[in-house]
């Protein structure tokens, strides 16, 4: 199996921007679609953005379309969410997930088999 860790996470102010990283060991990351999930406290988790194996196509959340960027390095095992405009509503606990699947771009929970530990984003106003 892939194991799956995330950085990038940290306190920012609202309008900020953060890049989070998800680093992929064990496996090669590049059989893997790949996806960003999130948890606000006392929610469940939201589907963020997914992308393909070669990166050449991605799908977001209506609530982060145009503001995040997702995006795979596949030489580096590292997929990345570029996230810009931040604002309170985007505070979570974010997670990478991955699926060792040749097609498609899964925004459901149960569709991925591999996940993360998180990484805490807070913006305040």
């Amino acid at each position: 199996h892939v194991q799956l860790v995330e950085s990038g996470g940290g306190l920012v102010q609202a309008g900020g921007s953060l890049r989070l990283s998800c680093a992929a060991s064990g496996r090669t990351s590049s059989k893997y679609v790949m996806g960003w999930f999130r948890q606000a406290p006392g929610k469940e988790p939201d589907f963020a953005a997914a992308i393909n194996l070669s990166g050449s196509s991605t799908v977001y959340a209506e609530s982060v379309k145009g503001r995040f960027t997702i995006s795979r390095d596949n030489a580096k095992n590292t997929m990345y969410l570029q996230m810009n405009s931040l604002n309170p509503e985007d505070t979570a606990l974010y997670y990478c997930a991955a699926v060792e699947r040749t097609y498609g771009l899964p925004s459901r929970e149960n569709e991925y088999r591999v996940w993360g530990q998180g990484t805490q984003v807070t913006v305040s106003s």
